[in-house]
């Protein structure tokens, strides 16, 4: 419809002449002043769609012109006369004349005779020619509707055309056979023509008639061909498609204008801000903020006018180019999605700024904007690639296969997954680069080991550092005694190379200690080192909980640190996580120093060489981002691969370990799990893929490349039989003895140990002489190893006498990464009890330096290959079982068949006379921490506290709130650290059956609310206003100190009870609450929002160290957002074993908070008054009294 039309004066004049002389109506109406007081009487001319007024009848001058087109005119109800007009008023008809255009008044006439007022009111709705909008809009559907018939008919047409053709095609041929016939008819017969006959006429009418019956019929067929298409399943596919193309063009197009307002609302007036004299922001916040929005905007509003234009050349609509014309510069989003958390914190940062916020706000309160933040608009492109996936999914689905757009729309949908798939990896890497980088910032004197872009980040936590003098040993004082505690305080940094030590300075500051970057390949960690000192062995308090790592460096001098846990289950994280890591690192070192510098074959090409690592199969789905291990994460795999991965010795990632036994019931069960080891165990070579054993050492030349040409020497060796015995090779003190964990790597990230390097050379030496000096300390003579003697370790192997030991000195330089553990007593004798020795668990070893003698069979060789191999196999199954033992506890409490058949295992292991004294040692602790009923967690139980916390509680005047916010810091930390991690998978929390699939969650949402209940309660209980006011800043000033404990918990169940609405609604009281105290309240309401995905609470917990409580709702949304976006199988029955890890890493973090427990002594007095229920009102009771306090204002 036309808005506007120009008109001069001369114009309006010559119009208004015509509406007085010609005009459809004229009359006198009265019209309501613009102050809507009072009513003029004007002389009214309606000529086509303008209606003019005049002062009078006989003006010549129009005083005023409306145009009507797209009005509405209706009759209006009489106004409420008063007593004095009443009579007056019965005689008035009044209607009204409503514009479309926007900011104009509506109209309001009246007449004084009802046919007057009705005829009025048919003319002026004639004149606005609404009902012929209405009716253009019903023709233009019903056009569309008919193109799209007409296509279908054109189809059905040429299908039929291309069908009377054949027709005629087999007419013409039948016709030249009935002809070929005829003729031989013709000679055979040779009779002449047969005259005509008078029946010729009949058969050209019946002939006639037969071709109208044709004719009838084939248009029959068309119109039922048609009407058979248009209720097909094909035609109503395609009726769908065109709904989703359409459905696309509108998001397209309200994905446009949001981006739009981002760049106009947002960016553009920021960078002028930025220029300004006085700059609320600097350019580089600006960019990092919005990155490279302003091109993605120019890239969709390109999209969106070709999109545009392909509707208006319906319904020959084309799609697919256009999406191959974008696909190439999609890539731009990986940019801004790689930075988007990134740009989320410089804005969190910038908003500290007064001037800025202030000026953010301005802009967030323009109209078009309609309440939305900037964080809103941002967050905005994240969602757009999975949109046009979602799209492309839909698209398929309604288009046939036979299409000539289905291959098109189906390649740029794979590329559009490969492209999520790759901005999804590479976010991950790039919040694994900022974590390590915001711990590099926090320390002030820097650490440029967290600049490795190799460096995985493990765990954190306060651990407490003992003091060594120079000389090695404990400086005087109890373990347990309060100084050190406060004073060995260290806050411990966890990564897949090094371990950090720093101190916490003022600000939150950290300040690495004296030796405080500790490289993990130096490292020998021993789980229960025995104390030198009787100051040492009198910390009774801490029995238990101390642990020692022995640091060997190439260029220093040796040191131990001794660290101290708060309870036996944070211990056996610390030890499990860093013995897996030095395990894992010294496999790898080993590989890379066997293989580049003797074969040289870089890691990489190791990798490559076993495509199973890296290449997808039926069965196994690989990411493009690699684990600790520089192996390809799993992305998708069956059940049988994924144990597959958890027993191939060649490597073993952590958070692979990690990630299986958190999620291994969703997809298998323990028993699985646990026949999948001990088939390891029994059957080791079964670990190895065959493909690695041939690759790089099918003949004695690869040995020798590997391995170097054995020393020649014309001393006589001994024979003896398979396993070879095993001794410690000693260059210093005869009488030192040094106990070894023997784990033999079978080589990380590519192939398989070398098995023929064991094997027996023609001179009479093992071909095992190969330099690996970074791992160098000290070296083993597998030759005495195993020998049954007061020398060896006393496991009895062979029959050997003494003398042929002694001969036996000649030993090659092998430097195989074998650990190695020195007695605390270097005159130990080797005849004492292996199990008097500190625990050190079966990582893999330091040092290796083997020998063997000439002679050998070929089953005596073979021998010596499955000797390794079974030592490794056992090292492995011994090390997932340690960790599965110690981090998954759980498992094992509530199953007692799977806890005896564990401890079966281990002892029939235990029995093996091949096994070495520390696998035995290794074994037994296992076997120990599955039978010890004390865990050594001695805190408090919620359990304990109930039988405790009787009688009477005394009333909240009586507490003190730092006592109110430790206990319920205390009482928080009680119900949060026993969910159990498997009440986290299937969102059984929101379920029918929930108390019963997850009790644990549910008493942790009960906690919750029973506490807000028991703070509104609280504050409505006091009558006068005063004492309300006293009591909210008091409570107010408990969640500012439970903020400073660290207990996020507890400030969110504070912050939700004041903004209750029977508690919000009291604007007497909240009128008296001082500023400071309001202040307080919005930062921290401001610190739990749930904005942007509790953006500032998670901050909050990245910067902070254990004990915390965080608030268990923000984890179950998130996980909560996993399980409904991504199923726990895929199409073709695959783990998805990334939706595992994603949910591995916040139960990893949940558990991290859960196992730092707080030093905080219980005061029953006060928890008997936060546990006590008996005086809390429900929500209902709680509004009545509210209401009682401050009833309601009525208006």
């Amino acid at each position: 419809m036309q808005k506007g039309i120009r008109l001069n004066d001369g114009h309006v004049t010559y119009l208004g002449l015509l509406a007085k002389k010609d005009g459809t109506r004229r009359g006198c109406l009265s019209k309501k002043s613009s102050d809507n007081t009072k009513w003029h009487t004007k002389w009214f001319a309606l000529l086509q769609n303008m209606l003019f007024y005049f002062e009078n009848e006989s003006s010549s001058r129009p005083s005023g012109l409306y145009l009507l087109e797209g009005c509405i005119c209706d009759r209006a109800p009489s106004p409420k006369p008063s007593l004095s007009a009443k009579e007056c008023l019965e005689k008035q008809y009044y209607f009204t004349v409503s514009f479309t255009q926007e900011n104009q008044k509506a109209l309001e006439l009246r007449t004084e005779d009802v046919k007057d007022c009705d005829e009025w009111v048919a003319a002026i709705s004639h004149a606005s020619y609404r009902n012929l909008a209405t009716e253009h809009e019903t023709l233009m559907q019903k056009y569309l509707h008919l193109l799209q018939i007409v296509e279908t008919e054109k189809t059905v047409a040429k299908q039929l055309r291309q069908q009377i053709e054949d027709g005629e095609i087999e007419i013409e041929r039948l016709k030249s056979e009935i002809a070929g016939l005829l003729k031989d008819n013709e000679k055979i017969h040779a009779s002449p023509a047969a005259a005509p006959t008078e029946d010729d006429s009949e058969i050209k009418k019946i002939k006639k008639v037969q071709s109208f019956l044709r004719g009838w019929i084939c248009r029959r067929k068309w119109k039922t061909i048609i009407q058979d298409y248009i209720r097909s399943p094909h035609a109503e596919s395609m009726r769908k498609r065109n709904q989703v193309v359409f459905s696309m063009l509108d998001s397209e197009a309200e994905y446009v204008q949001q981006l739009h307002i981002l760049v106009n609302n947002f960016l553009r007036p920021l960078r002028m801000a930025a220029s300004s004299k006085k700059p609320p922001i600097t350019h580089d916040d600006v960019s990092s903020i919005f990155l490279n929005s302003e091109t993605i905007m120019f890239l969709h509003q390109i999209f969106y006018q070709g999109l545009k234009a392909r509707i208006a050349s319906w319904p020959t609509l084309v799609l697919a180019d256009l999406f191959d014309i974008l696909l190439p510069m999609l890539n731009i989003y990986q940019e801004f999605v790689r930075n988007h958390q990134y740009s989320l914190q410089i804005l969190a940062h910038c908003k500290q700024n007064r001037d800025f916020d202030k000026l953010l706000k301005q802009y967030e309160a323009k109209p078009d904007c309609e309440e939305r933040t900037l964080e809103t608009f941002l967050t905005y492109p994240m969602f757009q690639i999975p949109r046009y996936i979602l799209t492309l999914h839909e698209l398929l689905a309604h288009t046939p296969h036979e299409h000539i757009e289905r291959n098109s729309l189906d390649y740029a949908k794979s590329k559009l997954e490969e492209l999520s798939r790759i901005m999804h990896d590479e976010v991950s890497e790039t919040e694994n680069i900022r974590k390590n980088l915001a711990i590099e910032r926090m320390i002030i004197e820097g650490c440029e080991v967290l600049l490795d872009t190799s460096q995985t980040f493990v765990r954190q936590g306060s651990l407490i550092q003992v003091p060594m003098s120079e000389k090695g040993k404990i400086t005087r004082g109890r373990l347990g005694s309060l100084s050190l505690k406060k004073e060995g305080e260290r806050q411990c940094f966890l990564f897949s190379k090094h371990l950090i030590i720093c101190t916490r300075g003022s600000g939150g500051k950290l300040h690495l200690t004296k030796n405080g970057v500790v490289s993990l390949i130096d490292c020998t960690l021993m789980e229960d080192p025995e104390g030198t000192d009787d100051e040492y062995k009198s910390g009774q308090d801490m029995e238990h909980l101390d642990f020692k790592i022995v640091v060997e460096p190439k260029d220093s001098q040796s040191f131990t640190i001794i660290l101290v846990a708060s309870s036996r289950q944070e211990k056996s994280a610390w030890t499990s996580d860093i013995s897996q890591c030095i395990d894992n690192i010294r496999c790898n070192g080993l590989m890379m120093n066997a293989f580049e510098e003797n074969s040289k074959v870089t890691v990489p090409q190791m990798i490559k060489s076993d495509s199973s690592l890296y290449c997808d199969d039926v069965d196994i789905r690989f990411s493009k981002m690699m684990n600790s291990c520089k192996v390809l994460q799993i992305r998708y795999a069956s059940v049988e691969r994924l144990l597959e991965r958890l027993t191939d010795l060649r490597f073993l990632s952590i958070d692979f370990l990690n990630t299986f036994l958190h999620s291994y019931r969703v997809f298998t069960t323990a028993d699985v799990v646990l026949d999948k080891l001990i088939t390891i165990y029994k059957k080791p070579i079964s670990a190895i893929p065959a493909r690695s054993l041939e690759l790089f050492f099918a003949s004695s030349q690869n040995s020798k490349l590997l391995y170097g040409e054995p020393p020649s020497s014309p001393r006589a060796s001994r024979k003896f039989s398979s396993p070879p015995p095993l001794a410690i090779a000693k260059n210093s003190s005869p009488n030192r003895r040094r106990k070894l964990s023997l784990n033999i790597p079978i080589i990380t990230g590519g192939k398989a140990l070398d098995l023929a390097a064991l094997s027996c050379s023609s001179n009479g030496y093992a071909s095992m002489y190969s330099s690996m000096s970074p791992f160098s300390k000290t070296t083993l003579d597998i030759n005495k190893l195993y020998v049954s003697s007061p020398i060896a370790s006393k496991i009895p192997d062979e029959g050997e006498d003494k003398k042929d030991k002694v001969e036996d000195a000649s030993i090659c330089k092998q430097d195989l990464s074998v650990r190695e553990e020195s007695d605390n007593d270097q005159n130990q004798s080797d005849d004492g009890d292996p199990e008097a020795s500190p625990t050190k668990s079966p990582t893999t070893p330091k040092n290796v330096k083997c020998k063997n003698s000439s002679g050998f069979p070929t089953d005596q060789r073979n021998g010596d290959k499955e000797f390794v191999i079974r030592r490794a196999a056992t090292n492995r199954v011994l090390n997932v079982l340690r960790h599965w033992v110690s981090k998954h506890s759980p498992d094992f409490e509530c199953n007692n068949e799977l806890k005896t058949k564990v401890i079966a295992f281990l002892e029939e292991v235990m029995h093996d006379p091949e096994l070495l004294t520390q696998e035995r040692k290794a074994a037994a602790n296992i076997i120990r921490t599955l039978t010890q009923e004390d865990h050594g967690d001695n805190q408090i139980t919620m359990e304990d506290v109930t039988q405790l916390v009787t009688g009477r509680a005394e009333p909240f005047e009586t507490h003190s709130a730092l006592e109110i916010a430790e206990q319920l810091t205390l009482l928080d930390h009680l119900v949060f650290k026993v969910i159990p991690y498997e009440e986290f998978f299937g969102q059984g929390w929101m379920k029918n059956d929930k108390n019963e699939k997850t009790p644990y969650i549910m008493r942790t949402t009960k906690h919750f609310n029973d506490t807000s209940n028991l703070i509104a309660t609280e504050i409505l209980r006091c009558e006068d206003t005063a004492t309300r006011v006293a009591v909210i800043e008091k409570w107010v000033a408990v969640a500012d100190i439970c903020r400073c404990l660290h207990n996020y918990n507890a400030v969110l169940e504070i912050t939700s009870s004041l903004n209750r609405s029977s508690v919000f609604r009291l604007k007497k009281t909240w009128l008296k609450i001082s500023k400071q105290t309001r202040a307080l309240i919005d930062k921290l309401q401001k610190l739990v929002s749930s904005e942007g995905r509790f953006k500032n609470l998670r901050e909050a917990l990245k910067n902070c160290d254990p004990p915390c409580v965080p608030y268990l709702g923000m984890y179950l949304t998130d996980l909560a957002f996993i399980e409904e976006g991504t199923p726990n199988y895929t199409e073709d029955n695959l783990v998805n074993f990334s939706k595992m890890r994603m949910i591995s890493h916040i139960i990893r973090e949940i558990r991290q908070f859960q196992q730092t427990a707080y030093k905080i002594d219980l005061q029953p007095k006060v928890a008997q008054y936060l546990l006590d229920r008996s005086f809390v009102l429900d929500e209902e009771s709680m509004y009545e009294a509210s209401l009682r306090i401050e009833p309601k204002v009525s208006n």
